[in-house]
């Protein structure tokens, strides 16, 4: 069953790329697009992932996951545009 259709990307694609190590709909997006058009499957594609066994998540509540933070940037510190950096 598609959950993007924008892209058409499905249920067990989303599954797939969550068992990939994907976590979370931004995460998703940036591996399927999917979300990034209209957004009405966001939702969807959070309630799929849901709160089950990721290994990123797995990693950062063992106190591991320093590699897997430093590879995802963080837009609460970055600078906004026209500032320097």
């Amino acid at each position: 069953m598609y959950v993007c259709s924008c892209f058409g990307i499905t249920e067990k694609q989303v599954k797939e790329h969550a068992e990939a190590g994907a976590c979370t709909p931004r995460q998703i997006a940036s591996v399927s697009k999917a979300g990034t058009d209209c957004g009405s499957c966001v939702r969807r594609i959070q309630g799929i992932l849901g709160r089950g066994a990721c290994p990123r998540r797995e990693l950062l509540e063992q106190g591991n996951g320093a590699s897997v933070l430093a590879a995802e940037p963080d837009t609460d510190t970055a600078p906004a545009l026209g500032e320097a950096a």
